[in-house]
């Protein structure tokens, strides 16, 4: 792999480091349908650090860090994209338009 390629994987990696990301659930106000309504996002959670990690033996923690990111990424986001389509069948349900 060429140096230029691996030093910006070795900084995406570090930026991902102990990172996960959780749905989360808020409410907010509608006003066009005058109701509060549920709709979800992800958030970023950390949950460990590897700065004390040195030389060649972080490759693998490092590797296994930006594994585990993306895939919370993509099971979190998957959970967000069904959530909140349910919380709009929801929503259409109790909409009190003026009309």
């Amino acid at each position: 792999m060429h140096k230029t390629s691996t030093s910006l994987l070795t900084v995406l990696l570090l930026f991902l480091q102990g990172c996960v990301f959780a749905p989360r659930t808020t409410q907010v106000y509608d006003p066009g349908c005058r109701i509060t309504s549920r709709q979800m996002d992800l958030q970023p959670v950390q949950v460990a650090s590897l700065a004390s990690c040195r030389g060649n033996e972080c490759a693998g923690l490092l590797a296994l860090a930006g594994a585990t990111a993306a895939a919370s990424l993509v099971v979190s986001g998957s959970i967000v994209i069904v959530g909140n389509i349910a919380y709009w069948f929801e929503k259409q349900g109790r909409c009190n338009r003026e009309g």
